[in-house]
């Protein structure tokens, strides 16, 4: 029998899960499920009991009926009945979520990584006007040097 190298399909899912991209991506799930559900209760506790007072307390219970006339729920149903509310209710979960994501998550980091940007780049720039102000001393050193020697001692050098 030869003997194989390579890592089991054990050891190899085991370095998978332990990489730290996995375990964030987990994290990040179970946040945003919690987040989800928090902004599930504002669609349903605040946002539906506003466009309650245009028409009926739940978006769920906006429909149309494509055919036939539409009575009775679930499978007593006849006709077909397109839920546009639930639609309306799901994407107006989604626009909420979006907003606090971005609002709340996105724009202050990218606002804070353009401020470390800027800094990284002023300091660059500080060590840039140093080095080239180091260089302008020495070229003035040179031709100190050069002048004091005078125009007949001055030598051809490259």
């Amino acid at each position: 029998m030869s003997e194989k190298n390579e890592p089991s399909i054990w050891q190899g899912f085991k370095a998978f899960l332990m990489r730290g991209n996995v375990i964030d991506l987990a994290v990040a799930v179970v946040i945003g499920a919690a987040f989800t559900n928090i902004v599930n209760s504002v669609v349903k506790g605040v946002i539906n009991p506003l466009v309650g007072a245009f028409g009926t307390q739940s978006l769920d219970s906006y429909s149309s009926c494509l055919k036939g006339p539409c009575t009775g729920t679930g499978d007593s149903a006849t006709g077909v009945r397109i839920l546009w509310g639930s639609v309306l209710g799901a994407t107006l979960s989604f626009v909420i979520t979006a907003a606090v994501v971005y609002f709340l998550m996105v724009l202050p980091m990218s606002k804070y990584l353009a401020r470390q940007e800027a800094r990284r780049k002023a300091k660059e720039g500080t060590q840039e006007m140093i080095e080239v102000t180091e260089l302008e001393v020495l070229k003035e050193i040179r031709d100190a040097l050069v002048a004091q020697r005078g125009p007949g001692q001055d030598r051809d050098r490259s």
